[in-house]
């Protein structure tokens, strides 16, 4: 069975292990210290969201738990594609 992704593309198969889970649980647990930006590779955003966490004081850490709740809602394949293949770093 194809996965489809939101433009209506074909998901190609990959070999590569999906790290969803992980991504998605340190989001939401630990979203404000950009820890799951690490985990996927995103050193650049993996900063800017440990920067914006300390100037807003915590206040805008919602966003973290919006892409955790987001990667967990995703198949694998579609995961793999568009975060671990195509570096897409926000939502």
């Amino acid at each position: 069975m194809d996965v489809i992704d939101e433009n209506g593309h074909i998901v190609p198969k990959s070999n590569e292990e999906s790290k969803r889970v992980l991504a998605g649980i340190l989001a939401i647990l630990l979203g404000s210290l950009g820890v799951h930006k690490f985990v996927l590779g995103y050193t650049k955003a993996g900063i800017i969201q440990l920067i914006i966490s300390f100037v807003s004081c915590g206040i805008l850490s919602i966003i973290p738990f919006i892409e955790g709740i987001i990667y967990l809602t995703k198949t694998d394949e579609e995961f793999i594609y568009t975060y671990q293949i195509n570096q897409k770093e926000w939502f």
